[in-house]
């Protein structure tokens, strides 16, 4: 009976962090992945776009679908395949860190959470260095991705109180 009580306070003293470094674990493998699809699949993605943009058929697309297609995502784009090298690698080094600061944070130590903090927001400010403002130009996703980034260190963040300052 004793061991029972034992199990319930250790997983009391875990918090989410279990199920939140699992949604890392998957989240970071994603990003890799995504990462190196981005990379390989960068030219093409921007000469189809041209060659849309460049069709007759595109002045017969609604309004809506023309602005997605614009100057500012040609830029972009542009952008992301001139630098698509190092965007790889920060992208890389940014979702290994917040692997490895997930396996820390479920060892119960605090640096775990420094850690993920920086390969957190380390792609994000990489992405930002080598485009420019183009990067903030470039749509929802974007954005959405750094909701979600602000919305996971938050959750963290709320999750230290569980966490060894070892």
């Amino acid at each position: 009976m004793n061991d029972f009580a034992s199990d319930i306070e250790e997983e009391e003293s875990y918090g989410s962090i279990k199920t939140l470094t699992i949604l890392t674990f998957i989240g970071s493998s994603l990003g890799i992945v995504l990462g190196l699809w981005t990379y390989l699949q960068s030219s093409q993605n921007l000469a189809k776009m041209q060659e849309l943009m460049n069709s007759p058929d595109f002045d017969k697309f609604p309004d809506y679908i023309k602005k997605l297609y614009s100057q500012n995502t040609i830029d972009f784009l542009i952008k992301m395949d001139v630098n698509k090298l190092p965007i790889l690698i920060l992208n890389f080094i940014g979702c290994s860190l917040c692997i490895y600061g997930a396996i820390e944070m479920r060892k119960l130590k605090m640096n775990g959470f420094y850690t993920y903090l920086m390969g957190s927001l380390l792609p994000f400010i990489g992405m930002y260095l080598f485009m420019g403002s183009t990067y903030l130009k470039g749509g929802y996703n974007v954005y959405f991705g750094l909701a979600i980034t602000v919305l996971f260190i938050t959750i963290y963040g709320f999750q230290t109180k569980h966490l060894d300052a070892d």
